[in-house]
């Protein structure tokens, strides 16, 4: 029996909110498992899940998102779509991208970054758009962060499919994020100081604005940005306010200590 038979192999899982079609869960299992057929690693557990948006004047209101424990390592993709069907195609075409790009580094952990992957915005889940008054923060997450150099908080991005990556820089000790810029690559700015030049990254030599979480909020609104990176004003720590798709906000905070 071969190594492909007998390797440990989760079962996908699907969640499903809203009018689903019945078909769609089975579709998933089958694609995404077509993907992780190809791995050569225990996959501890995968969980799926679809969403179709009630709401008839958003454009991609059928949502799809995967999250993979590859023997430990999570991978993350998530899409949107017209159709149900369309995103889990698109789902399988971007988890499939994301496991390539993190056994490309695996093998390859010293050379350079390569363009972003699945980058652009024309597969996200669009925002809901709610008036500034009504937004609110939602959720707050305060952990301790992963103290990791540059390339290493890229690549965790990656995997995870996240728009930015709020770290602890191993070099520096401050506390960094790393995006994909709007032209194409990925930038990098740090609290306090600017960052040390990173082969692969364009570092921000603009200094990090000092702000209130309030004063973070109308810099968010009035920049049409995804999210703003800010020193708190309170505690000097790096924080990001972000928008979420719901059209409210979230804040990630480093834990004390």
């Amino acid at each position: 029996m071969s190594s492909l038979q007998t390797r440990p192999r989760a079962e996908v899982l699907v969640e499903t909110r809203g009018a689903v079609t019945a078909g769609a869960p089975q579709y998933a299992r089958e694609k995404v498992a077509a993907v992780l057929e190809r791995l050569e690693g225990p996959v501890l557990a995968v969980r799926v899940r679809l969403v179709q948006e009630a709401n008839r004047s958003v454009a991609r209101p059928s949502l799809a998102q995967v999250v993979v424990d590859l023997n430990g390592r999570p991978v993350r993709a998530h899409v949107a779509a017209e159709t149900m069907r369309e995103a889990v195609d698109l789902l399988q075409d971007r988890l499939a991208s994301r496991l390539a790009r993190l056994r490309h580094h695996r093998q390859h952990a010293r050379e350079p970054l390569g363009r972003p992957v699945g980058g652009g915005g024309e597969h996200r889940p669009e925002r809901r758009v709610r008036p500034p008054e009504e937004r609110q923060v939602v959720r707050h997450k305060s952990y301790g962060l992963a103290r990791c150099t540059p390339l290493a908080a890229v690549r965790e991005l990656e995997a995870m499919d996240y728009d930015f990556h709020l770290f602890t820089d191993a070099g520096s000790g401050r506390e960094s994020v790393v995006y994909r810029g709007t032209a194409g690559g990925y930038r990098l700015a740090s609290a306090g100081a600017p960052p040390a030049p990173v082969p692969g990254l364009v570092a921000s030599r603009l200094g990090v604005p000092v702000l209130t979480p309030a004063q973070a909020r109308g810099r968010l609104d009035l920049s049409g940005l995804p999210f703003v990176f800010f020193t708190d004003a309170a505690t000097g720590r790096g924080h990001v306010l972000y928008h979420r798709y719901d059209g409210h906000y979230g804040l990630i905070t480093p834990a004390a200590g």
